[in-house]
């Protein structure tokens, strides 16, 4: 067509440029309008639907996503390459000339081209998820977003952070998005475990009520317990902890907790309320992984401790 119209008058030549540049752009809208119908679905607003898509189907998003860029380009990039051959720019040298600035810039962004092959990565091997709490590279916060440049996590200020994919080398995830802080108080002969949970239970409560960002559950009360070896009695609580924030408890719960007691009982020992922390317990079952989270029985006192 191009050829047809070279010994065309200007105005021919100007209307050919113009219509594919039009229909360069026409195409573009109907791929970006495609996308969006893919993303958002039937009814769906802009902002709640990409949102809610991105969540549940970080991959799919992520590939549509890539293909609406690459199509874009590709169109615009041709588009451009056509009219430039009407001002008697070879298509040809047009081609060879992008091939080699491309490989320029390839050179001088290495880091770009690291944020996206490590952002595929992420993505495609699911290492981590939209809604997990994790730790990356001093960083713990909750993911917002994987990108194909930029890892956002939103940290426990509230603070948007972030992180360029080339700077992820290690990824910590916290199972269930928090520690969890069992705090035991032995109990001593001559004071029942009724007598202790009344001092320590509105504590745990208020604590809860105070700092309900970093205490993430309402703290639980297991019961008394007596260890199989010993023969000693304990009240066992478990808080869910915002990762990183142990000194909550170690400090401030620890140290309210043992004043009120001893209010009580002046003979009651520092060492007598031990805090250990971990994950969740696992077993292996039928040759499968099994999350046994909190099964003991409050109710009962023969139950031992969880391995820290």
């Amino acid at each position: 067509m191009f050829e047809f119209f070279s010994d065309s008058p200007l105005l021919y030549r100007i209307l050919i440029i113009l219509a594919v540049a039009a229909g360069s752009h026409l195409i573009v809208m109907l791929i970006k309008r495609l996308s969006e119908f893919i993303l958002l679905g039937k009814g769906a607003t802009a902002t709640r639907g990409v949102s809610e898509f991105s969540k549940k189907f970080p991959r799919s998003a992520t590939v549509i996503t890539i293909l609406e860029s690459t199509l874009t380009f590709v169109i615009y990039f041709l588009a451009l390459g056509l009219i430039l051959q009407e001002f008697n720019l070879s298509l040809r040298a047009y081609l060879a000339s992008t091939t080699v600035i491309g490989l320029a810039i390839g050179f001088g962004s290495q880091g770009f081209v690291q944020d996206i092959v490590i952002g595929l990565t992420l993505i495609f091997s699911n290492l981590i998820k939209v809604g997990d709490v994790v730790e990356v590279s001093g960083q713990i916060g909750r993911v917002e977003s994987v990108g194909m440049r930029f890892t956002v996590l939103i940290n426990l200020h509230g603070q948007r952070v972030h992180m360029p994919n080339r700077n992820i080398a290690v990824i910590s995830q916290f199972r269930g998005g928090c520690i969890r802080a069992y705090i035991d108080f032995q109990i001593p002969d001559g004071i029942s475990g009724k007598q202790i949970s009344q001092i320590v239970n509105p504590l745990a409560a208020a604590l809860y009520s105070q700092h309900k960002a970093i205490v993430m559950e309402e703290p639980e009360n297991f019961g008394v317990k007596k260890t199989i070896r010993g023969g000693w009695r304990f009240i066992r609580y478990k808080f869910n902890l915002w990762p990183g924030q142990g000194a909550l408890i170690e400090s401030n719960f620890r140290q309210m907790a043992l004043a009120r007691i001893r209010a009580e009982f002046p003979d009651y020992a520092d060492w007598m309320i031990n805090i250990t922390y971990r994950s969740e317990r696992f077993i292996m079952k039928d040759g499968e992984l099994i999350d046994e989270g909190d099964s003991e029985d409050p109710k009962s006192e023969n139950n031992p401790p969880p391995a820290s």
